[in-house]
């Protein structure tokens, strides 16, 4: 367990070509960059922000996770894979290859609340790995693991205020993922106003979520989740 804090949902794009619609399906505002232009925050109009934006050299357009703590240096990580360390950054892998960061916690500590709210990470896992990277995420978090009502997935139940959640899905493919769920009052009127935006429908399962694609290829969904709920 290395005590999160906080945790961020990170867009990465090799431009900046999908900014624009995610500043609107978000209903923030775009943050001053940083890091040469590279970094921006989408700044919610209340509570902490859960989501950044970052153009990266090489598509395809994709999302990955910082986890935000006390001391990164002083983290001891069990079965991940360190890929680069930087001053106050550490990226690594999980067992499935899964890439996330460990960051400095800034204080962040209210859950944005809005009637359609990015509050959710997915974690696409193939079959193979799903059980023992749920055992990883579990103890690297210190979240316990409870099942969904679906077979496919798992959650990890976030402390109270923690803006983002992580979801576990057990996928037919052979290779790991992110991707990124909004929870809204109206599935319907929602994904209306996230195809006005630019966004394509990909699949839908009435009832309980949509499956879309942003203006550069990236898959989302949007579901039925009650956007207040813990």
């Amino acid at each position: 367990m290395i005590g999160v804090r906080w945790v961020t949902a990170f867009l990465d794009t090799p431009s900046r070509e999908a900014e624009p619609f995610w500043v609107a399906v978000t209903a923030s505002v775009l943050s001053a960059r940083r890091g040469g232009g590279t970094f921006a925050t989408l700044v919610p109009a209340e509570g902490d922000a859960c989501v950044r934006v970052q153009v990266v050299g090489d598509p395809p357009a994709r999302a990955h996770l910082d986890l935000h703590v006390d001391d990164v240096d002083a983290v001891e990580v069990a079965g991940a894979t360190v890929v680069r360390t930087e001053e106050g950054l550490r990226v690594l892998s999980s067992p499935a290859g899964i890439v996330f960061c460990l960051v400095p916690w800034g204080g962040e500590s209210v859950r944005p609340r809005r009637a359609s709210v990015v509050d959710q990470v997915c974690l696409d896992i193939p079959e193979h790995l799903y059980d023992r990277e749920c055992r990883f995420w579990s103890e690297l978090t210190g979240w316990a693991l409870r099942p969904s009502d679906l077979a496919e997935f798992s959650y990890l139940e976030r402390p109270t205020g923690m803006g983002i959640r992580l979801l576990l899905q057990r996928t037919g493919s052979t290779t790991a993922g992110v991707h990124l769920d909004f929870a809204c009052t109206d599935v319907d009127a929602e994904v209306r106003r996230h195809v006005a935006s630019g966004a394509e429908v990909v699949r839908r399962v009435p009832g309980d979520w949509t499956t879309l694609r942003d203006p550069v290829g990236r898959e989302y969904c949007v579901t039925g989740r009650d956007p207040y709920s813990s």
